[in-house]
């Protein structure tokens, strides 16, 4: 029996790099089917074959034959995070404190203190001689609180407000913001605002437009609010001071019609009395700021 030619390592070696390899032969058998021993023994086992080869990635040279090696998988390096070096900020430390003297406020106005049968000037002389008799070495400083005659609140209040006592400033700040929410409020519901101390007059937050005459007018009557104004005290009041000829009673009621087209809805808010003159009548919806000047 003829055996098919083994290829030897030698002869692949020197085979061109473009020839295509010959396909292997089944071995042959004998007649009961079994192989040989020498394809036994040229035979190689499947688990022997070398494994199917990757793209060429790096090549080694060995002898006259190239054999590949598959190239290790590139590995790519992410920055380590460094330790945070920086020394956290240490808050600011208050300076120690110390007693250095006191303040004493007095609530007592002129009046009050006649009444008792003594001035402030007779209270501060002898409050300075007790401090003298008591501690000659210390330092000492009276001043007097004066406040907007007739200004609300308490004499103490007022007092400590005006030299600006810490606690005092504090809560007239709140007081002031307090009030000032509660007439954003205010003005945020009502639909006409007239405010007497700016010279305006809102309606649904836009400004009327009101001419000097007009707005003087519509004072006129919220100053008089609740009574009946006639046109003759209309124009003594408007023009007592001024330059120009007093007026026909009839031009009040043109300024009255002009004034109500401004007012829109709110006109009714300008009533006419028949035969009498003009009155105003509080609305809901119409808030009235009023400055400290009135019209007399």
């Amino acid at each position: 029996m003829t055996l098919a030619p083994v290829t030897t390592l030698a002869s692949r070696q020197t085979q061109p790099a473009h020839q295509t390899r010959p396909a292997r032969q089944a071995p042959h058998t004998r007649a009961h089917g079994a192989p040989t021993a020498h394809h036994r023994a040229s035979a190689v086992p499947a688990s022997t074959q070398a494994p199917l080869r990757a793209p060429a990635r790096a090549q080694t040279q060995l002898g006259t034959t190239t054999v590949t090696q598959p190239a290790a998988p590139a590995t790519r390096s992410y920055p380590q995070p460094r330790p945070s070096t920086a020394v956290p900020a240490t808050p600011p430390q208050p300076a120690p404190s110390e007693v250095r003297g006191f303040a004493l406020y007095v609530g007592l106005d002129e009046a009050s203190a006649a009444e008792l049968g003594i001035s402030l000037t007779e209270i501060v002389t002898e409050l300075r001689e007790l401090l003298q008799r008591r501690a000659p070495s210390a330092e000492h400083y009276a001043s007097v609180a004066l406040a907007p005659s007739g200004a609300p609140g308490k004499n103490l209040d007022l007092v400590r407000l005006a030299l600006q006592e810490p606690k005092a400033v504090h809560a007239h700040q709140q007081a002031s913001e307090t009030e000032r929410k509660k007439q954003a409020d205010a003005e945020a519901s009502s639909r006409v605002i007239i405010d007497t101390s700016r010279k305006r007059v809102l309606v649904d937050g836009e400004n009327a437009d009101f001419t000097f005459k007009e707005f003087e007018l519509l004072q006129a009557l919220v100053l008089r609010e609740g009574r009946t104004v006639s046109r003759e005290e209309i124009i003594e009041v408007l023009w007592k001071d001024s330059a120009e000829p007093q007026p026909h009673a009839r031009t009040i009621d043109v300024h009255v019609r002009r004034l109500r087209n401004r007012l829109g809805d709110y006109a009714d808010i300008v009533r006419t009395v028949r035969g009498k003159g003009y009155r105003f009548d509080r609305h809901a919806d119409v808030r009235v700021i009023h400055s400290c000047a009135h019209l007399t």
